[in-house]
């Protein structure tokens, strides 16, 4: 008969113990990334393209806002409608020296690598991530990424309504302390986001949405979008200072038909679920769909029956879709634009847009509702903005309109 040897009580007591330990330092190592900052990228329209030969042997710095602070961070490159790889022969960081000029600090100026690497060619389609850096920046703060082209983009990937000032320079200068006759562009290009390490509890909230939400009528370079005022706010509470606001908002975005940029239901698994950290969604969309309808002319009942059919449906999708993903969603209410000399919208659209934010309102279809809607209509003139909170257009809130919508979400929607 085969005798059975007995590892030593000692040794599977001393087993145990090391599993135990690994277990203890790999929660104590755990790394919980969060987005910080982020854009939608489109395919930027001719007035807003570079020349193609403006990214041949250049420089191009950009400085974006960051949300939430953290010990580390990461930047994403894009490529996503690009037709050809791309390749990047260095991106920098630093901290600039406000957020309407090129200038920089040379003491935090750093090289990001990529798997190891100073360079980094990004698929066409596709989106790369930099290695994690330690650099320290708190809420709040300006960050400045700078990335040099030896050749141009066979497609430029961008976001048009930046509402911030890039720097164009010919020549590697990712490390210049300030590049002093850039070429200034109100717009951003292949730069898709920035991410953080922060604590276990952090979460993103990402803000889907069309011009209002991207910013259409805020001061360039100010910060002051309503999504700005929010992540400000966020910031001044205990229970939600780990929680990031991601812009996802482009100009003309639609719901249900492709605009200025992919439709809403077509941009979001990368604008929404492939966001990092993102636990909450608030979705600002439909306005454009409702004025397009009958931007050239009436049509018949049956057409707006129609289109807030469709809206609501597109709503749906968008839920259903995000608690797929453990996501709750958060729907804003539709803005009066009557006036709007772009939409010029009659009595059957202000129906359209009535019946399209009863749906909002009503419970069981979002997870929590933000009545846009009544904090920026005129209460003499429901179907208008109010004046003070108009950029002059009556469709696009001034700054002091994106501060009310702001101030307007409740942060304990936020408070985890």
């Amino acid at each position: 008969m085969r005798l059975i040897q007995r590892k030593p009580l000692v040794l599977n007591c001393f087993m145990l113990a090391a599993a135990a330990l690994g277990v203890a330092r790999a929660q104590t190592t755990q790394q919980n990334w969060v987005g910080s900052w982020a854009a939608s990228q489109q395919i930027p329209e001719l007035q807003n393209a570079l020349a193609s030969d403006d990214l041949r042997n250049a420089t191009l710095r950009q400085i974006v806002p960051l949300s939430v602070g953290g010990a580390s961070l990461r930047v994403h490159l894009s490529n996503a409608f690009g037709t050809a790889p791309l390749h990047f022969s260095s991106v920098h960081i630093a901290r600039p020296i406000s957020a309407s000029a090129a200038k920089i600090d040379p003491t935090t100026d750093k090289a990001l690598s990529f798997s190891g690497n100073d360079d980094v060619t990004v698929p066409a389609g596709a989106e790369f991530v930099s290695d994690a850096v330690e650099y320290p920046m708190a809420a709040g703060s300006n960050l400045g990424v700078t990335m040099h082209f030896d050749v141009p983009p066979a497609q430029q990937t961008g976001h048009p309504g930046s509402r911030a000032t890039s720097y164009l320079a010919h020549g590697d200068l990712v490390s210049a302390v300030d590049l002093p006759d850039a070429k200034k562009i109100d717009h951003w290009y292949q730069l898709a986001g920035v991410d953080v390490i922060a604590p276990l509890n952090a979460a993103a909230i990402v803000a889907l949405g069309d011009s209002i939400t991207d910013g259409h009528g805020a001061t360039t370079n100010g910060n002051d979008r309503w999504t700005d005022v929010l992540a400000h706010r966020l910031q001044s509470s205990l229970a939600t200072q780990t929680v990031s606001v991601l812009n996802q908002g482009i100009g003309g975005n639609h719901l249900l038909t492709d605009g200025l940029g992919p439709n809403a239901l077509a941009r979001f698994d990368r604008d929404v679920l492939a966001q990092t950290g993102v636990r909450y969604l608030i979705v600002l969309e439909g306005v454009n769909d409702l004025g397009g309808l009958t931007r050239s002319g009436e049509v018949s009942p049956a057409e707006h029956v129609a289109l807030v059919r469709r809206i609501e449906e597109a709503y749906q999708q968008i839920v259903m879709r995000a608690h797929a993903h453990g996501i709750r969603v958060i729907g804003g209410t539709i803005l009066p634009y009557t006036g709007s000399d772009y939409y010029h919208p009659g009595p059957n659209s202000e129906a359209d847009r009535q019946a399209v934010n009863q749906w909002i309102r009503t419970p069981g279809h979002f997870d929590e509702i933000v009545d846009f809607d009544k904090v920026m209509r005129d209460p003499g003139h429901p179907d208008s903005l109010l004046p003070s909170y108009d950029s002059g257009d009556h469709l696009h809130p001034s700054p002091a309109g994106y501060s009310a919508m702001g101030t307007a979400i409740p942060l304990a929607l936020f408070a985890h």
